[in-house]
């Protein structure tokens, strides 16, 4: 089957087996940037952050949760109504509006865009003579367009909607620190919308103006990112790392490295962000997308947001889209708790070491995964076709559904009812199961393989006999009989091998 089949077979299943649906509301033809999940997707999303919460209370963080409407002058203070925009290019016939750097590596997909200034753009748009792909008019010169949602509260008392969940955990610092009875380093998780006025959403989920965002913090002196405790357990890891400095050299060969080594050849400047890195990773590695699919890419230091001391991003790479960002981890220096005392005439120093004379503004670390994206890029990396068959190898642990249970025949009152039960002591046993009894076993055992399902359980003429019933493992497709009064057991030990 060619790629581009694929795909298109890979989007319709989106829709056809409800995992993402949209543009919304799609009975009103569709709102850009705006989508729905079915159960399917809803389910893989709940699986996905339940993993990542135990996860996050392993590594020791908590969690927080915060207002999504939030007053003008934090946004302010935080430098998003300044710098959170986009460069723009606007056609002035049709007056269609273009984010240049995309359109740029759109039509030049051999130059480095990111990074560039407004003016650089603006030459090479020049010089490759690019114009609107509506019109064929002439760009003039390229536009700032601010990406916040502003709405007022009230009586009209301006406000936004954040644009990411970052800012409303900083908020929180004094009493953050308080709570950790100001002890470093504090680590913090918050999931949550964020919103952002997009100029032209495209590519589905990956680009939405309502997003999910998971996002950790680590509050942390600067004596602790250069001795962190943490990092020792885990420098020997190696990682997928693309530094700038190899980009710029049109190199992009992902390079498997010991942390410890990058610190070593200055890659990497810091062993409490090099831990960020890792940990990252591990949140991505675990959900199962293939590690050779896996690369970190640094931002140059023209492409750095003004507060990065250095950024990172975690990008999957995908058939449709190519390389795609879920995650970025940056190291945000002071900058965030420094500008939120300025403007609200709070302290956020914090004493260091024996001697309380000596104080300082914390460091913020941060890593910050883009929760629809990772569904995305889970989804098309585990999504194979063999010989017609559709088979979304997904994790068992975030499939929708972990077993299905199947009446062989659904008009044998008899069979029907143990299927039932059998259904209903495996939802007791906590085990997430289905029951199907429509269509031939054939199709049912194929609309499972699509959601990702596991193992599908069929109870046929022989289990009213002997109390076996057949277990069917969806990749191999290999099949087992067991014991009814086994069966609970034996899926939780599949569930663990």
């Amino acid at each position: 089957m060619k790629i581009e089949d694929s795909i298109e077979t890979f989007n319709s299943l989106l829709k056809r087996r409800g995992f993402i649906w949209g543009p919304s509301p799609e009975i009103y033809g569709g709102f850009a940037g705006f989508y729905s999940y079915g159960p399917a997707g809803t389910a893989l999303k709940n699986n996905i952050l339940d993993i990542f919460r135990r996860e996050c209370r392993y590594f020791g963080f908590g969690e927080v949760e915060c207002p999504t409407i939030i007053p003008r002058i934090v946004w302010e203070a935080s430098g998003h109504l300044e710098r959170f925009a986009d460069p723009v290019l606007r056609c002035n016939k049709c007056k269609t509006l273009y984010r240049a750097d995309k359109f740029l590596q759109d039509n030049l997909p051999d130059q480095v865009i990111d990074g560039l200034s407004f003016k650089e753009m603006e030459k090479l748009i020049e010089k490759s003579i690019l114009t609107c792909p509506k019109c064929d008019i002439p760009f003039e010169r390229i536009e700032e367009y601010n990406l916040m949602l502003k709405t007022t509260v009230g009586n009209n008392t301006i406000a936004y909607l954040r644009p990411e969940t970052a800012t409303t955990t900083y908020l929180l610092f004094n009493r953050l620190i308080q709570d950790a009875r100001r002890q470093y380093p504090i680590k913090i998780f918050q999931f949550g919308k964020a919103y952002r006025n997009e100029i032209s959403p495209r590519q589905g989920v990956l680009r939405m103006r309502a997003f999910d965002q998971l996002e950790l913090q680590i509050f942390i002196s600067k004596e602790m990112e250069m001795e962190f405790e943490d990092y020792k357990e885990i420098k020997s890891k190696k990682l997928p790392l693309l530094d700038w400095k190899l980009q710029e050299k049109g190199i992009n060969k992902i390079n498997l490295i010991r942390l410890d080594n990058a610190i070593k050849k200055r890659i990497l400047q810091k062993p409490a962000f090099a831990y960020c890195l890792y940990l990252g990773y591990h949140l991505t590695k675990i959900l199962g997308i293939p590690e050779p699919l896996i690369r970190f890419r640094q931002h140059s230091i023209n492409e750095r947001a003004h507060y990065a001391d250095d950024a990172w991003d975690l990008e999957i790479k995908t058939r449709q889209f190519g390389w795609v960002e879920i995650c970025g981890i940056h190291d945000r220096t002071d900058y965030d708790l420094r500008k939120h005392a300025e403007y609200s005439k709070q302290s956020f120093e914090i004493s260091m070491g024996s001697d309380p004379k000596i104080k300082e503004i914390p460091q913020v670390l941060e890593i910050a995964f883009g929760i629809d994206r990772i569904i995305y890029t889970l989804l098309e990396t585990t999504f194979t076709i063999d010989q017609g068959r559709i088979n979304l190898k997904i994790n068992h642990r975030l499939a929708p559904n972990t077993v299905a249970v199947f009446p062989l025949v659904k008009n044998k009152e008899n069979i029907r009812n143990l299927a039932l039960k059998i259904h209903r002591d495996l939802l007791e046993n906590r085990i997430n199961s289905f029951f199907d009894a429509a269509g031939s076993i054939g199709k049912r055992y194929r609309r499972q393989d699509e959601l990702g399902t596991k193992w599908c359980v069929t109870i046929d003429y022989e289990s009213l006999d002997d109390n076996t019933v057949t277990i069917r493992e969806r990749d191999s497709m290999d099949q087992i009989r067991v014991n009814i009064s086994d069966l609970a057991e034996v899926i939780k030990k599949k569930q663990d091998e």
